[in-house]
């Protein structure tokens, strides 16, 4: 039998190869995490509605993990970044998230995440020839 091997945009496709996935990997986890997925958005809002900031990330089996974190560059340093994380950290202790794992590159917030508690658990070099790629994880306890 001939295969084909294609480079498309295709949803369908894209969507059975990431369930069938998910199937084969939830056979493995205890039967109590089965099903545990919810994506999380969190955001940031000014008085007229427009978001300023966010958080996008899911919770998947005993973890929460950041997709994308950004605040608008003009009131970084105002603390609404620890809100937002503080927030967040809120949302997967009520998961009964067991760690947040996030990744950052070396000129965007590897001291944001350290100052929270999170610590570096890999690190790739020569990203974008310049940079590094860290992954961070923070231990949740009640």
């Amino acid at each position: 039998m001939p295969y084909l091997i294609t480079k498309e945009h295709n949803t369908e496709a894209k969507e059975l190869v990431n369930n069938e996935l998910y199937k084969f990997n939830v056979k493995h986890f205890p039967k109590d995490l089965r099903g545990k997925y919810e994506e999380i958005h969190i955001f940031l809002k000014d008085e007229n509605g427009n978001v300023r900031g966010g958080i996008v990330g899911e919770v998947c089996w005993n973890w929460l993990e950041i997709h994308t974190f950004k605040i608008d560059e003009n009131i970084r340093q105002c603390g609404f970044g620890t809100k937002l994380l503080l927030a967040l950290e809120e949302i997967a202790f009520a998961k009964q998230c067991d760690f947040i794992k996030v990744d950052t590159l070396s000129f965007q917030a590897l001291g944001f995440y350290e100052k929270h508690g999170y610590q570096v658990f890999g690190t790739l070099n020569n990203v974008g020839r310049d940079f590094q790629h860290y992954y961070l994880k923070k231990e949740l306890t009640p």
